[in-house]
């Protein structure tokens, strides 16, 4: 065999072997930016487990604000509970926004319905569209099945009594109240 003919042979084995060892080579990163990124990643998650820890613990504290309210009727204890829950949601930061977002929707649905119950329509008007522009496309549903957006917007008067109110997803009693209120405010 003559040089030539081993050359000829090899070639392909040679390169074969070359072409693996370069894409390893494109495969192989940095250690350091690696687990910097991780750190980075662990320390963000860390962020998030923290101030929803934080949020649930404040949240928590408002819901037991808002069953004393509702056992003693407290219009007091209801403004505090609706306060206390929009501070939470005010303290979570950045961090927390994109977590548990059907609790912080209940949260703030319940913060609304207790500045109507406190009698303060125009801090449920205003925590009802920070609701919409928070959880854009989104709606909550009471165990009836009507809509929570629709039955506040009628109630803090939001909503015309003329044109589609019978389409508006709303319980037939709060219907019928409105109603009726509306009939004695004109007559």
């Amino acid at each position: 065999m003559t040089s030539n003919e081993t050359l000829r042979r090899l070639a392909p084995r040679v390169g074969a072997v070359a072409l693996a060892l370069f894409s390893l080579a494109g495969c192989v990163t940095d250690g350091a930016t690696t687990s910097y990124e991780g750190i980075g990643f662990r320390e963000a998650r860390f962020s998030e487990i923290s101030a929803m820890r934080t949020y649930r613990s404040c949240r928590d504290e408002a819901v037991a604000l808002d069953e004393q309210a509702r056992a003693d009727g407290s219009r007091g204890r209801y403004l505090a509970s609706a306060q206390l829950l929009e501070k939470c949601e005010s303290e979570l930061g950045a961090e927390g926004r994109g977590v548990a977002v059907d609790e912080r929707m209940r949260a703030y649905a319940l913060s609304v319905q207790n500045y109507f119950k406190a009698g303060d329509m125009d801090k449920a008007r205003a925590n009802l569209g920070r609701f919409r522009q928070a959880f854009p496309e989104n709606d909550l549903y009471y165990a009836d099945g009507s809509s929570f957006t629709e039955t506040m917007e009628l109630l803090l008067g939001q909503r015309d009594l003329k044109g589609s109110f019978a389409m508006l997803n709303v319980n037939d009693e709060v219907k019928d109240e409105v109603l009726r209120i509306d009939y004695w405010r004109r007559n």
